[in-house]
Parts: C-alpha cells; sequence; structure tokens
C-alpha cells in the first residue's frame, strides 16, 4: 500500500507541472496586464512610467525567465505576493480557504443527503411514476448551472419572503446559526448538481446488483427487504457511488468560483476571479495550482477508499 501511493504522488508531479506551464503561459496570452489595470484611464501615467513600473515588478522579463524564477519560489514553498495588493498569497490563501472548503463540505452534504435517497427510492420503484420523477428531478439538476440556480435562490428569498443572507462573512467558530445562513443557499445552490448525479449513479447500480445471485440468495433466506439492501446490495454498489463522489468533490472545489461571487463569499474562487480580472499573475498561479494538487489527492484518498470498502482491491502489486 505504501508503494503504491508512493508511486501516486510522483505521478502528480508531471500533472502539476504540465497545470503551471498552462496556467502560467496562458494567464499571459490575455491582452492586458496589470500595469494597464492599475494605470486605467488615467492621462497623468506616461508610457515610460508604465514601463518602469513594469519594470519593478519583474513583468518585462522573456516569460520563461519569470517562470522559472516563479517555479523555484514555488519549490520552496514560497508562492510569492500579490502584484495588486503586495499581500503575501499564502497568507491570503490562508485566510479564504477555510470558507471555500466550509461551502464545498456543505454543498456534499446536501448532495449526498438529497442524491442517495433518492437514488435508493429510483431503484426501488424501478418502473413507476417515482423512478420517472426522481429521473426529471435529476435532469433539471444537471441541466440547470450552479450560479444561475444561486442567483433565483436569491432572488425569491428577497424579493418574495424579505430574507437575505448576510452581506458580512462570519466565521462558523464565531456564530454558527449566522454562518450556516450565510451559506445554505449557496450550498444548495452548488449541491443540486452533485444530488442530480449521485441519484443517476446510485440507481444505475443497485439495479445492476439487485438481480445477482448473492441478492436472490439472501432473499431466499428470509431476510428483510432492508438488511438485503443494507448490507449487500448498497453496500456492493458502493465503488461507482464513491467514483462520482470522488470526481464531484473535485467539481465543487473549482465550480464554487462563480458560486462564491454570487453570493459575496471571500473563498478562494472569489478571489481567483478577481485576480483574472486583475491580471494578476501570481494569484492565478498560486489558486489554480493550490486546487489541482487538492482535487488529485482527492482521488488518490478515493482509490484508497475503494480498498476499504471493499477488501478484495488490493493495491502495491505491480499490476496495481
Amino acid at each position: 500500500m505504501s508503494t503504491y501511493i508512493l508511486r501516486r504522488l510522483l505521478t502528480m508531479i508531471p500533472t502539476l507541472i504540465g497545470v503551471s506551464l498552462i496556467v502560467f503561459f496562458s494567464v499571459r496570452m490575455v491582452p492586458g496586464d496589470i500595469v494597464l489595470v492599475l494605470s486605467g484611464t488615467r492621462s497623468d501615467i506616461t508610457d515610460e512610467q508604465r514601463a518602469q513600473l513594469r519594470r519593478n515588478l519583474g513583468l518585462d522579463d522573456p516569460a520563461a525567465v519569470q517562470y522559472v524564477k516563479w517555479a523555484g519560489d514555488v519549490l520552496q514553498g514560497d508562492l510569492g505576493k500579490s502584484l495588486k495588493t503586495q499581500r503575501s498569497i499564502v497568507g491570503d490563501i490562508k485566510a479564504r480557504l477555510p470558507v471555500t472548503i466550509e461551502l464545498a463540505i456543505l454543498a456534499a452534504l446536501v448532495g449526498l443527503l438529497i442524491g442517495i435517497p433518492a437514488g435508493i427510492v429510483a431503484a426501488l420503484r424501478h418502473g413507476t411514476r417515482t423512478e420517472l420523477a426522481a429521473q426529471g428531478v435529476a435532469l433539471f439538476g444537471l441541466s440547470v448551472p450552479d450560479f444561475w440556480l444561486g442567483t433565483m435562490m436569491l432572488l425569491v428569498a428577497s424579493r418574495y419572503f424579505g430574507w437575505y443572507p448576510g452581506a458580512q462573512y462570519v466565521s462558523f467558530f464565531q456564530d454558527p446559526g449566522k454562518n450556516l445562513s450565510i451559506f445554505i443557499l449557496p450550498a444548495i445552490a452548488v449541491g443540486v448538481s452533485l444530488s442530480a448525479s449521485l441519484m443517476r449513479m446510485t440507481r444505475s447500480a443497485l439495479l445492476d446488483v439487485m438481480g445477482s445471485g448473492y441478492i436472490v440468495t439472501a432473499r431466499s433466506k428470509g431476510l428483510r427487504e432492508a438488511v438485503v439492501l443494507r448490507r449487500h446490495a448498497f453496500r456492493n454498489a458502493l465503488i461507482p457511488i464513491i467514483t462520482v463522489i470522488g470526481l464531484q468533490l473535485g467539481y465543487l472545489l473549482g465550480g464554487v468560483v462563480i458560486v462564491e461571487t454570487v453570493f459575496n463569499l471571500p473563498g478562494v474562487g472569489r478571489y481567483t476571479v478577481q485576480a483574472i480580472a486583475d491580471r494578476d499573475y501570481p494569484v492565478i498561479q498560486a489558486t489554480i495550482l493550490m486546487i489541482t494538487l487538492i482535487v488529485l489527492l482527492i482521488s488518490l484518498a478515493v482509490d484508497l477508499l475503494y480498498a476499504y470498502v471493499d477488501p478484495r482491491i488490493k493495491y502495491g502489486s505491480a499490476g496495481h
């Protein structure tokens, strides 16, 4: 197992290098830079002053030289400073990451609490109107963008119920009630898509195993349907469900970008969006690289969870 984990960690290195190269050079292909953003339409700033500012920020060096310098700093644990605020990017991410993680966790809980029970019901009511209705709801959840759904919920809540989540972020440890009231709508907006995917996968996985020989044997022994479902059917259907959860958790971390902006949440997603608007290259590079690393680690955790759920799965041999 340890050999497998080490090998997986080593395979992350070329992925991270590839992502860093793509992000680093692609953001510099966008017209304009932070010097133009900062100076705007001010007529009192000359071209010479803009050129001097670029030299001060290190933007006048060839892109390849800039990449080597930046990559060398990253390898030493230094993500650099924001070109706009001159604050440490590590410090900004530490302050904002808990917001994004909390939103992702709450959205995942929404998805799990809705998607898995709905998938079980759809499988048990196969061929009925209940299954048809569940599939219709799932299709809606997969089709509607989370930022649009969040905007509509925000509009309905404020206009028809006179309720609007607090504009000022409050930590869960400071005021749990206020914190959850801020996150409830964005968590639902992001979690609906996850619940739809989970419902469809849970239904399909259960239908695949419900007709298996060991399910028929368990029923012939007189076991109650709830016991057959819990001990035999659902456990053997967990592998594809876990796969969807792992893939969707990675999506959640990237998908909360727009939702954080819609709900004015000070998370990493909103931080990245603002950095893109400002052409703040070091912030864009650092946040995307961090999200990529988290997604890769989630993928590794999901693979390790397979072995826990199904003891027949073994890692560490040459074939795995």
